[in-house]
C-alpha cells in the first residue's frame, strides 16, 4: 500500500512536472504543442497514472471560474463594438505627460477596473488597448503590460468580488464586503504605489523617450487613423469607425446635392442613415446600461459567473444579430488550458505534497508574531505558484482560520485578510502566477500587426522584486 503511494506521487508529480514546463516554455523542442495541448495533456496524464479516476477530472473543472471567464470575454466584444475602448485611450493618454505618466495611469485605471470587473476581465479588456498606446507612442510594450497584469492583480486585492480566490475567503469566512473593503484597501493603495514607482525604476531608460518621438495626441484621433503605425486590428471598433466616415461623406454628399438643387427635396434615404445613427447610438447606450448593471449586481453579491453570462446573453440579445462575429473573438484555447490545469493541479493535489508542506509549515506560522507570519506568507508564495491560487486558499483557508481563532476572533479575520492580500500577490511572482497574466500574454501575442510575446523570464525580472516588495508593504498594513 505504502509502494503504492510512493508510485502515485512520484506520476503525479511528474504529470505536473509535465504540464509546468510545457506551460513555460510552449514551444520547447521535444515536444512544441503550446500551452493548451501541454495543459490537456498534463490532466490526461494523471488519469492515465490513475491519481485521478475520470469522474474526478470532471468534478476538478471549475465551471464557474470558466463561465465567468467565457461571459467577460463577450462582454468586452460588445464593448469594444461600442468604442468604449476608444474612450478609454482617450482617458488614457489624455493630456499625458509622457511615458511614465501613462504607466502610472494604467496603473490607476488596471487597478480600479479589476477591484470592480475582476483581474481577468480588466485584463482581458484593456491588453489590445495598452499595446496599441505603447507602439503608437513608439515606446516599448514589455513595462505597460507588466503594468497592466501587475497592478490588475493588486486591484483585485481590494474587494471579494476582485478575483475568484477572494469570492471564495469572502464565501467561507463570512466577511461583510465592507469589512473587506475597509480591511485591506490601505494595502492596496499603498502595494499599487509601490508597484508604479518600481515599474518606473526599472524600465526608466526605456521610458525616456525624447522629445518628438513620443506623441500620444495621436493615439486615438477621432478618427481611429494611427499616424505612427499601421492601424490596429480592433475589429468591431475601426469598422465602427471606417463606416461612420463613409456615413458622414455620403451624407455630406447628399447635403451639397440639395443644396445645388436647390429647392430640390432631400432624399428619402437621408432620413434612413439618420435613424440608423440614432439606432446605434441608442444601442451602444444599452451596451453600457448593461455592463453598468453587470457591475451593481456583483457589487450587491450575485453570483459572478451567472451575472457575467447572463450580462452576454442580454447583449446579445439586444444585437438582434448573429452572435458568431463576436463568439469568434472568445479565446477558446486560453478556456481548454484553464480546463487541464484545474485536473492536474487537483492531480497534483491529490500526491499530497501541497498538504505535506502546510504540516510542516504550521507550528512555526503563527499569526500573532511576525516571524509567524513571514513563514506563512512564504507557504502561501510557494503553493499559489505551484498549484495556483485558489487552491491553496482552499487547501490553507479553513486551517488558518481555525489556527488564528484559538488566539482571537479578531486574528481569525486578519487571517482571512493575509490570505487574501498574499495569495492574489503571489499571482505577480511569475507568469503562470495568475490568470491575469496569462490573458495578458495571449491576447498580447494575438494582436495582428502589433503583436507582442512577454516571455516568462521577462516577467520574472520584475515580478519576483514587485512581489515580494508589495506583499512586504501589505503585510505591515494589515497587521497594525
Amino acid at each position: 500500500m505504502a509502494m503504492a503511494a510512493y508510485v502515485k506521487l512520484i506520476l503525479g508529480s511528474v504529470a505536473f512536472s509535465i504540464f509546468w514546463v510545457l506551460a513555460v516554455f510552449p514551444t520547447v523542442p521535444l515536444l512544441p504543442i503550446g500551452r493548451a495541448a501541454g495543459s490537456l495533456l498534463g490532466g490526461i496524464l494523471m488519469v492515465i497514472f490513475q491519481i485521478l479516476t475520470v469522474d474526478q477530472a470532471y468534478q476538478a473543472i471549475d465551471l464557474s471560474i470558466l463561465v465567468l471567464l467565457f461571459g467577460t470575454m463577450v462582454v468586452s466584444g460588445y464593448l469594444e463594438r461600442a468604442d468604449a475602448f476608444k474612450y478609454l485611450g482617450k482617458l488614457l493618454t489624455w493630456k499625458s505627460k509622457g511615458a511614465k505618466d501613462l504607466i502610472c495611469r494604467i496603473c490607476l485605471i488596471s487597478a480600479i477596473s479589476s477591484a470592480l470587473f475582476t483581474n481577468d476581465t480588466s485584463c482581458m479588456v484593456l491588453t489590445e488597448f495598452v499595446l496599441k498606446i505603447a507602439r503608437q507612442n513608439n515606446l516599448p510594450p514589455q513595462p505597460f503590460l507588466l503594468a497592466l497584469a501587475s497592478s490588475a492583480n493588486i486591484g483585485s486585492t481590494a474587494t471579494p468580488i476582485g478575483n475568484p480566490q477572494n469570492l471564495v475567503i469572502a464565501t467561507q469566512s463570512g466577511v461583510s464586503f465592507g469589512e473587506f473593503l475597509i480591511g485591506i484597501l490601505p494595502a492596496t493603495v499603498l502595494g499599487l504605489v509601490c508597484n508604479a514607482l518600481l515599474l518606473i525604476f526599472m524600465y526608466g531608460d526605456l521610458l525616456s523617450v525624447k522629445k518628438g518621438q513620443q506623441d500620444s495626441t495621436v493615439a486615438f484621433n477621432g478618427d481611429g487613423v494611427d499616424h505612427q503605425f499601421s492601424p490596429a486590428t480592433m475589429s468591431h471598433v475601426e469598422t465602427t469607425n471606417v463606416d461612420s466616415v463613409h456615413h458622414h461623406e455620403s451624407l455630406r454628399n447628399r447635403v451639397n446635392s440639395k443644396q445645388a438643387m436647390g429647392a430640390a427635396e432631400v432624399p428619402w434615404s437621408l432620413n434612413g442613415a439618420y435613424w440608423d445613427h440614432r439606432n446605434q447610438k441608442l444601442w451602444k447606450s444599452c451596451v453600457y446600461i448593461v455592463v453598468v448593471g453587470m457591475l451593481v449586481s456583483l457589487l450587491m453579491g450575485f453570483n459572478m459567473s451567472g451575472t457575467a453570462i447572463t450580462a452576454a446573453l442580454a447583449l446579445m440579445i439586444l444585437d438582434f444579430k448573429d452572435a458568431v462575429p463576436c463568439l469568434e473573438k472568445v479565446s477558446y484555447s486560453l478556456l481548454i488550458f484553464f480546463c487541464g490545469m484545474f485536473v492536474t493541479v487537483q492531480g497534483f493535489n491529490k500526491t499530497g505534497i501541497p498538504s505535506a508542506l502546510w504540516e510542516l509549515m504550521e507550528p512555526y506560522a503563527k499569526i500573532d508574531e511576525m516571524s509567524g507570519i513571514a513563514v506563512l506568507a512564504l507557504v502561501i508564495l510557494v503553493l499559489s505558484n505551484l498549484v495556483s491560487n485558489v487552491p491553496t486558499v482552499l487547501l490553507l483557508g479553513a486551517r488558518m482560520a481555525a489556527s488564528a481563532a484559538l488566539i482571537s476572533t479578531a486574528y481569525e479575520k486578519k487571517a482571512w485578510l493575509i490570505l487574501a492580500w498574499v495569495s492574489t500577490v503571489a499571482g505577480n511572482l511569475s507568469l503562470l502566477g495568475s490568470a491575469a497574466n496569462l490573458i495578458v500574454c495571449e491576447q498580447a501575442s494575438r494582436v495582428p500587426d502589433l503583436g507582442y510575446t512577454l516571455t516568462f523570464w521577462n516577467h520574472l525580472k520584475f515580478g519576483v522584486p514587485s512581489t515580494l516588495l508589495v506583499t512586504a508593504v501589505g503585510l505591515l498594513l494589515l497587521k497594525s
